[in-house]
């Protein structure tokens, strides 16, 4: 006869408690990513690319280094400030426009630019500033702005004495000047 095995729960408790934690664990992203779980993208920016293969105009040449970069392959970062910039002999001056390039600049304007822009900018950014005040500031009456006085702050023991008086004399709590101080 075979010997029966009893399972109890008191068995099952550390099977399924490793069962739940592993399901908790492969829901967190970082979980996955420290076991290798999740896929790696190679990074689109770093990739560079390889220059064409090309016959020397000099079979007298040195063979190239094991490991040496081509000569004809620049660093992404000088490409990069190249055609921002411009490379070397890329500069254009005002003499190298084209004639396209002149009759744009012509027919736009170009030779037309007021030396005084930025101080016109400026003064019509504040004529701005001074027209367009706030929604709240319009409703609640805040100060702050150019040739506005500044905000005031409620004295708490003038208004508690004026509040006093009022219930005194049955007036409205808003009836009378509220005391403050100017910060």
């Amino acid at each position: 006869m075979r010997p029966y095995t009893v399972v109890t729960m008191k068995n099952r408790i550390p099977s399924l408690f490793l069962i739940a934690l592993c399901a908790a664990f492969t829901g967190c992203g970082g979980v996955k990513e420290e076991l290798g779980l999740n896929k790696q993208a190679p990074d689109e920016f770093a990739v560079v690319k390889r220059a064409p293969l090309a016959m020397p105009p000099d079979y007298s040449l040195r063979p190239p280094r094991p490991g040496a970069p081509r000569p004809q392959e620049q660093a992404t970062s000088e490409l990069a400030r190249d055609a921002v910039f411009g490379g070397e002999g890329q500069q254009q001056t005002s003499s190298s426009k084209t004639d396209g390039e002149s009759i744009l600049l012509q027919k736009a304007g170009g030779g037309n630019v007021d030396p005084n822009i930025r101080r016109r900018v400026d003064s019509e950014t504040s004529d701005l500033e001074e027209q367009n005040v706030p929604v709240a500031k319009k409703i609640l009456g805040l100060a702050g702005g150019k040739g506005e006085a500044p905000a005031s702050v409620v004295d708490q023991a003038a208004e508690a004495e004026r509040l006093r008086k009022n219930a005194e004399q049955g007036k409205p709590v808003t009836e009378g000047e509220t005391p403050s101080t100017i910060e």
